[in-house]
């Protein structure tokens, strides 16, 4: 159920705190109290910020969508990795998009323009994550218990909240590119007050929307192609330049990479080992992404299935810590690269919501089914420079080219989307939930789930909170009459 109380001013004291300790640019804000370098809007614009990135970003690492995009696997058996997840709660992200509010409504009492139009990307990117797991969810009628005393809230259809947020994110691109004010430079935690970069943010994180939801969006190709067609109305990122990631402090748990040591115990990270799918992938292409990403074995001698130096878990087993002859003969992600906090342990780690690799593959995608014209790419070039920039981003591409990884014939281009979807899922590797989405939209990877696993496949969606049920069961019952049933494997609008 969604009622919410919320007051943000204990949140962002909590935040002005932590971070006003760690940081100069922090500390400088509060220098002069009757003068701030920063109002309430940029206040609520940084929270908005920082906490849809972290969150995104520990989704990505250690929660279900990790272990449905089948990069890792439990030696735990836990519910996540056998697929047996029930009813799964909202509140976090509606929590997020109650605070977006106040910040929309803020900037809006100040007719503050610029900082409208980064609400709105924000409400789009967090409400398009929401149906996205759940599918059909509350939209028009969500955050209103204050206003209009709405404490239970209907079910929007996923078909009608789609091109609404659609709609947002184009507003945003107009209203920056008429933006008169500037964008607070501190207290823009992403893109540092540069107005052009949240364009393209806004508008390649429409051409991720379109392109998921062209299956049952008529007019997607037609919008991407539009937005492609008008560079200056329109722009795109270019570069990983304009890569929407917020780097790390490393210096407290809740501002540290998800599985570096602050925010995961030694004993979770022990126990979370690299996928059989993942490791099997990277030995069959000589992928130098292998040795970045993923610990060597400790012993290949008493291996009883693999005798590789690196060897990944299957999926939902009985008994996975005995695989392979122990967890001494199995492989956990990369203690050199993903086992720190970020910040000066490791600059790289960073909470990513979108990438310019990631709009490769979505321009190579479409290209490829002869949807849309890029000016001077193909679906080709578009494939190879989602590698390309993937293998830079982990510093291997020099590595990548003398040791001949585009020669081979399991990487050459060939048009098959099998082979683009699965370099793209490698390349997806912890941002976000696009592995696990890209999967089951496309079917590729194929993935074989193992024989301990609940349902039938990878799941297709979260379960509704319990809450909803037991609270606002009338209108629960009332959207589950048009979704369908309420189980992991109901197809939403754009899937079916």
């Amino acid at each position: 159920m969604m009622k919410f109380n919320y007051n943000p001013i204990p949140v962002l004291l909590v935040w002005l705190m932590i971070f006003s300790s760690c940081t100069k640019d922090f500390k400088e804000i509060n220098t002069n109290p009757n003068s701030p370098e920063m109002t309430n809007t940029e206040f609520l614009m940084s929270d908005v910020l920082l906490s849809t990135a972290y969150a995104y970003q520990e989704n990505a690492v250690s929660r279900r969508p990790a272990s449905a995009g089948r990069y890792l696997s439990l030696v735990r058996n836990t519910g996540y990795d056998l697929f047996a997840w029930g009813p799964v709660g909202w509140d976090d992200i509606y929590q997020r998009l109650a605070v977006n509010k106040t910040f929309m409504e803020t900037a809006a009492s100040r007719n503050e323009k610029q900082y409208i139009a980064i609400g709105k990307i924000m409400k789009a990117f967090n409400f398009a994550y929401l149906s996205d797991l759940y599918g059909d969810i509350p939209y028009t009628q969500a955050l209103k218990s204050k206003e209009e005393n709405i404490i239970y809230p209907e079910y929007d259809r996923q078909e009608n909240i789609y091109p609404d947020l659609l709609k947002e994110l184009a507003e945003a691109n107009e209203l920056l590119k008429g933006a008169t004010s500037d964008i607070n430079a501190k207290g823009d935690v992403l893109y540092k007050g540069k107005a052009l970069q949240w364009r393209k943010f806004a508008n390649t994180l429409r051409l991720r929307m379109l392109l998921r939801i062209s299956k049952a969006y008529a007019p997607a190709f037609t919008e991407m192609q539009q937005i492609l067609n008008d560079k200056a109305g329109f722009p795109v990122f270019e570069s990983a330049a304009d890569n929407a990631e917020i780097a790390y402090l490393g210096n407290l748990a809740a501002y540290s990479w998800p599985g570096g040591p602050l925010a995961m115990i030694d004993f979770d990270y022990l126990k979370t080992k690299a996928s059989k799918e993942l490791v099997d992938r990277l030995i069959a292409r000589k992928d130098p992404r292998l040795e970045v990403w993923i610990e060597p074995v400790k012993s290949t001698v008493g291996s009883t299935v693999d005798v590789n130096k690196y060897v990944g878990v299957p999926h939902a087993i009985d008994a996975p810590s005995a695989y392979n002859g122990g967890e001494d003969h199995q492989s956990v992600f990369s203690a050199s690269f993903f086992r720190k906090n970020g910040g000066a342990g490791n600059p790289a780690l960073k909470a990513s919501l979108i990438t310019y690799t990631e709009l490769c593959f979505i321009l190579a995608e479409a290209m490829q089914q002869g949807k849309i014209t890029v000016p001077g790419e193909s679906a080709s070039s578009m494939y190879y420079k989602g590698i390309k920039e993937s293998m830079g981003t982990y510093g291997v591409e020099a590595k990548a080219v003398a040791e001949g990884y585009y020669d081979q014939d399991i990487v050459k281009y060939n048009g098959t989307l099998d082979q683009l979807m699965t370099q793209k899922w490698l390349a997806m590797l912890f941002k976000g939930a696009e592995g696990w989405f890209d999967q089951r939209r496309t079917g590729f990877p194929a993935f074989v789930t193992g024989p301990l696993a609940a349902g039938r496949g990878i799941p297709k969606r979260y379960v509704f909170p319990d809450s909803e049920s037991a609270k606002n069961n009338v209108n629960y019952q009332k959207a589950v009459g048009v979704f369908g049933a309420d189980q992991e494997y109901t197809l939403m609008w754009y899937l079916k």
